[in-house]
């Protein structure tokens, strides 16, 4: 695998990381759906800023309704369940949840697009896996009772909308691949995958007013939240990931992506003054061991 396509993928995951502990109070205060809304429009403007400064390669018309279902599948419907689960569990379980669209998108890269992997990547992928469901399992002592920690509702509901989530973004990925392969820009895909997503989420926001409304006024402070969030984990994060997708494997880009909770730990650590149990950084050494073998598969 590349080694920029393999850091493109680590910074994606960084950048979920911060954007979803950004979002975490403000996706319970305004509730997933609403909140999913008016942040990608904010996503959708900074998308739009950037083509009219960068320029763009533009989207052969063979290649524009992929990238549309893709939009639609893995952030219209992957990205709204995403931030309905974390306004129901909170940033940790949530990125653990959503760390399972690595090996979904493994195994359909793997059956659909017929990716092989090295024996060293194979391990580091187990690694990496490993890493990330020790630091889950183990992330959380007895005593650590921050608001992050708390559930909202019923937790087998949360679990299965983050699953959901996770789904998507495969699936969403997968039909993307094409596309960058054919030599689209990340960020002219980004932005087009996103534009769909909007238009689902104000489609719902018309069919369905009552269940996709906020429940809180949007102030200043609120969508300057809304902003961050929108620019580190859909405008760069996803940017960086589509960018790895287009110079490395999907496969192996997933699972680099899905370090996310183990970076989690000490930037919760730090927010919230709560030290991580020790299981905590023994996930995040085998994940970090995992991915050196995935990025340095060769020795």
């Amino acid at each position: 695998m590349h080694q920029f396509a393999a850091l493109a993928a680590l910074g994606a995951a960084f950048c979920w990381a911060v954007g979803g502990l950004i979002a975490a109070d403000a996706s319970r205060a305004m509730g997933g759906i609403a909140f999913t809304r008016v942040r990608m429009l904010f996503v959708v403007v900074m998308l739009l800023g950037w083509l009219a400064w960068g320029g763009s390669s533009g989207i052969p018309g063979g290649q524009l309704a992929p990238l549309l279902a893709s939009g639609l599948i893995g952030i219209f419907i992957g990205d709204t369940a995403l931030f309905v689960t974390l306004a129901r569990l909170g940033p940790r379980r949530t990125s653990i949840l959503f760390s399972t669209n690595a090996p979904f998108t493994a195994v359909l890269s793997w059956w659909l697009l017929g990716e092989l992997f090295s024996p060293a990547a194979i391990v580091g992928c187990g690694l990496v896996a490993v890493g990330v469901v020790v630091a889950i399992l183990y992330g959380k002592r007895r005593d650590q009772i921050h608001a992050w920690e708390s559930v909202t509702g019923s937790l087998s509901v949360g679990v299965t909308i983050g699953l959901l989530a996770a789904l998507g973004q495969s699936i969403g990925s997968l039909l993307a691949k094409p596309a960058l392969d054919a030599g689209i820009d990340p960020v002219t895909a980004a932005t087009a995958r996103n534009l769909a997503a909007l238009a689902g989420l104000y489609a719902s926001r018309w069919l369905l007013p009552k269940q996709t409304r906020s429940a809180t006024r949007v102030t200043p402070q609120l969508a300057l939240r809304l902003a961050a969030s929108g620019f580190f984990g859909m405008a760069l994060g996803m940017t960086l990931l589509l960018y790895a997708f287009q110079h490395g494997s999907v496969g192996l880009s997933a699972i680099l992506s899905s370090t996310t909770p183990v970076m989690l730990i000490p930037m919760i650590w730090w927010l919230s003054g709560e030290r991580p149990a020790v299981g905590a950084w023994a996930g995040a050494i085998l994940a970090v061991v995992g991915c050196a073998l995935i990025v340095y598969p060769a020795g």
